[in-house]
């Protein structure tokens, strides 16, 4: 098997060996590089072209914020925020710039495998307790949602079937794959399909953004 490529980015040296740590007993993911600041994070990914970016929020000088939306702007990798989840600008910003999904710094070992393992499986639903609290919290503060603000008469919306619709409702409360293919009696397969027509239809990158969308279409 081939291991998952990680790029960790966080300014505490401390939380970078904790990190690694933690992935690398895992056996099949591989830490390529690190990053104190965003910037770094930037060059780094440019360079070592990581499956998944494990990204500080908050950072000095360049912050996770911007360089995340530099890393999935160019397509270098799919980014996963770690926060300490104060629900500021700062952590809603990351859903504008791309952010696959939203891990908590004090993240055990086996929930940090797996996320990355999802994130770069194409999965990139993190820790559904969190992205449910988060995607609440963009539901009320439009500003983080991805242009144009939506609403129930996005007409984006009017382009999606109505199982494309179902999945959308799923992403919309936070469901993983196989919670949305439980819920709608179809295999995970079939929902992963779905949702890359849902992300195509509706000019979205990332599944939390198109959850977003779906708080927003709910009025």
């Amino acid at each position: 098997m081939t291991p998952v490529r990680v790029l960790l980015a966080d300014d505490h040296a401390a939380i970078r060996a904790g990190l690694r740590l933690m992935l690398e007993q895992s056996g099949d993911v591989e830490v390529v590089g690190e990053a104190s600041d965003g910037d770094v994070a930037v060059r780094q990914a440019r360079a070592l072209r990581p499956d998944v970016v494990l990204m500080d929020v908050r950072m000095p000088g360049t912050d996770g914020i911007t360089a995340t939306a530099a890393i999935v702007g160019e397509r270098l990798a799919d980014v996963v925020a770690l926060t300490t989840f104060d629900l500021d600008e700062y952590v809603l910003g990351m859903v504008r710039a791309g952010a696959a999904g939203f891990l908590l710094k004090s993240v055990g070992a086996a929930e940090l495998v797996d996320a990355v393992r999802r994130v770069a499986g194409g999965e990139g639903v993190l820790a559904p307790e969190v992205t449910r609290r988060l995607l609440d919290a963009v539901a009320t503060q439009p500003v983080a949602a991805p242009e144009p603000t939506p609403g129930p008469d996005d007409a984006r919306l009017a382009t999606l079937t109505a199982r494309e619709r179902d999945v959308l409702d799923g992403l919309g409360d936070g469901l993983s794959n196989a919670e949305i293919a439980e819920r709608l009696v179809v295999s995970e397969t079939t929902v992963k399909s779905h949702v890359s027509h849902v992300l195509a239809k509706l000019g979205v990158r990332t599944r939390l953004q198109a959850g977003v969308l779906a708080r927003g279409a709910r009025g």
